[in-house]
């Protein structure tokens, strides 16, 4: 059975800046189904070209790498996991309510969320971090 990981915005952040992450994907995205939320691809969206001003680079390449991440990692609209909004909300609410979109949809295809972000920590929804996930993957 093919396994299944909600990926954060941070994680699609750190796949366009670094090659660790994007290698990872990359490498077992064969056997490995990754999801994000509409919300996440639109905050990779809005936050890269900022951090690439901030270091004086041109943000062209990086959004081309973001855009190439959709070949590996499937984005899920809204209105497929609308329906864990108040679970998820319940369930976030403690730490970062704007987060509840990542929760809901591991909700929804009962999986893991992978993140960089401790808010997720404690939402009954396991979480791994970059170091870890490729305990999850099977290596």
């Amino acid at each position: 059975m093919t396994k299944r990981i909600v990926l954060d915005a941070n994680i699609l952040i750190r796949a366009v800046l670094g090659k660790k992450v994007r290698e990872m994907i990359a490498r077992f995205a064969p056997t490995v189904d990754f999801f994000t939320t509409d919300r996440c691809y639109a905050d990779a969206r809005r936050y890269l070209p900022i951090l690439f001003e901030k270091r004086d680079l041109g943000s062209e390449d990086a959004m081309a790498v973001l855009e190439g991440l959709t070949g590996w990692v499937r984005i899920v609209d809204n209105s497929l996991y609308a329906s864990y909004e108040g679970e998820a909300r319940k369930r976030i609410a403690a730490r970062d309510a704007d987060d509840w979109p990542v929760v809901a949809l591991a909700l929804l295809l009962e999986c893991p969320i992978w993140t960089e972000d401790a808010d997720f920590f404690g939402t009954g929804v396991a979480t791994w971090t970059s170091n870890r996930v490729h305990l999850y993957f099977g290596e």
